[in-house]
C-alpha cells in the first residue's frame, strides 16, 4: 500500500519512519506546507515531498494526517473524498459534526478512516484490554513537561484523550454522568485538568491529566472483584494482585514493544479487509467526551471567577 505523510513536524517524522518500514507499505511521499522541511523528512527515505497535500492523489492509496488539528478536518475529507484511506492523529477533528461527516464519508467511500489513539497499541494496554471484563474504578494519571506542540489545542483535547478512550473501551458501557475541574497554568488555554465519569454500568473512572508537570508518567489502575492491576504504560509494565482462595497473590510482567509501528501495521491490516471496520466512530467517542470535560471545566472556571 503506498503511503504518503502529511505534516513532517514531530509526528509526521516518526509516522514516516514507521511506514518506511512497515511490512505492506511503501512510503511514497511527504507533505508540508514548508517544503524544507517535508524535504527534510523525505530525503533520508529517498521519496518525494511536496507543500500542496492534493499532490499525492495521483500517487497514494492512503494518507497519514499528522497537521495540526484545526486542520484535520479538511485535509481528511478530502482523502477520503479521493478514495485514500486516512489514518488521522488524535483529536479526529475539532467538533463533532466534522467528525461525523468524516465517518460518513469513510463509510460512503468504503475506505478504513482510523485515529492515531496510539495507546490502544501499547502491548501492556492490549493485555489488560483481554483481561479485565468488568472494571469497578479506573484511575488514570497522565503528566508531561510543557511542549509548544500540541498547544494548539487544551490539555484535555492533546494529553488526556487518550486516557478517556482507554476508559470508555474498559469500560464497554455508556457514560451517565460527568464532572470535570481544570486550570490555566502556562498558556491561556486549560493545562491540567481532572474529571470523574460515572459510567451506566456502575464502573466509575477518575482521570488526572497535565502538561505543565516536570516527571513523565503513564499510568493507569483498573479495580474489579478479588483483582487489582496497575499499568505503567510508559515502562510497558503490568503489576497484578489478585485473590485466590482467601490469599492474595502478586505477579509482575514486562511488555515491549513498539505501539506506533503496531498501529501502522494494523492501519495496513484494516485497509485489505473487505468490510472495513468503522474505526473512526471510536475517535468520534473520545472526541466527544473530552469535549464534555471541556465544556464542564470551562463552565466551573466561570462561575469561581465570577
Amino acid at each position: 500500500m503506498k503511503v504518503a505523510v502529511i505534516g513532517a513536524g514531530h509526528m509526521g517524522r516518526l509516522h514516516a519512519e514507521k511506514f518506511a518500514r512497515c511490512e505492506g507499505a511503501e512510503l511514497v511521499a511527504v507533505v508540508d506546507p514548508d517544503a524544507a522541511r517535508a524535504e527534510a523528512v523525505a530525503k533520508p527515505h529517498h521519496v518525494k515531498f511536496f507543500s500542496r497535500y492534493k499532490e499525492i492523489f495521483p500517487l497514494a492509496e492512503a494518507a497519514v494526517i499528522a497537521a495540526p488539528t484545526d486542520r484535520h478536518h479538511e485535509i481528511a475529507a478530502a482523502c477520503l473524498d479521493a478514495g485514500l484511506h486516512v489514518l488521522v492523529e488524535k483529536p479526529i477533528a475539532r467538533t463533532l459534526a466534522e467528525a461525523d461527516e468524516l465517518v460518513a464519508l469513510a463509510a460512503k467511500k468504503n475506505v478504513v478512516l482510523e485515529v492515531g489513539h496510539v495507546e490502544r497499541y501499547n502491548r501492556a494496554m492490549l493485555a489488560l484490554f483481554e483481561r479485565v471484563e468488568r472494571p469497578l474504578f479506573i484511575d488514570a494519571e497522565r503528566l508531561s513537561g510543557f511542549k509548544v506542540r500540541g498547544s494548539d489545542v487544551d490539555v484535555i483535547l492533546d494529553v488526556m484523550i487518550h486516557d478517556l478512550d482507554l476508559a470508555a473501551t474498559l469500560a464497554r458501557s455508556p457514560v451517565e454522568s460527568i464532572s470535570a475541574c481544570g486550570f490555566s497554568v502556562l498558556t491561556g488555554d486549560i493545562d491540567i485538568a481532572n474529571v470523574r465519569i460515572e459510567f451506566e454500568s456502575g464502573c466509575v473512572a477518575n482521570i488526572s491529566a497535565s502538561r505543565v508537570s516536570q516527571t513523565p508518567v503513564r499510568k493507569l489502575r483498573v479495580f474489579s472483584t478479588n483483582f487489582y492491576v496497575s499499568a505503567d504504560l510508559q515502562g510497558g509494565k503490568l503489576r497484578f494482585v489478585h485473590r485466590r482462595e482467601g490469599a492474595v497473590q502478586e505477579s509482575e510482567e514486562r511488555f515491549e514493544g513498539d505501539a506506533l509501528s503496531a498501529q501502522a501495521a494494523a492501519f495496513v491490516a484494516a485497509t485489505r479487509a473487505k468490510s472495513p471496520r468503522p474505526r473512526g466512530q471510536e475517535g468520534r467517542r473520545a472526541l466527544e467526551l473530552a469535549l464534555d470535560v471541556g465544556r464542564l471545566v470551562r463552565e466551573r472556571l466561570k462561575r469561581v471567577s465570577a
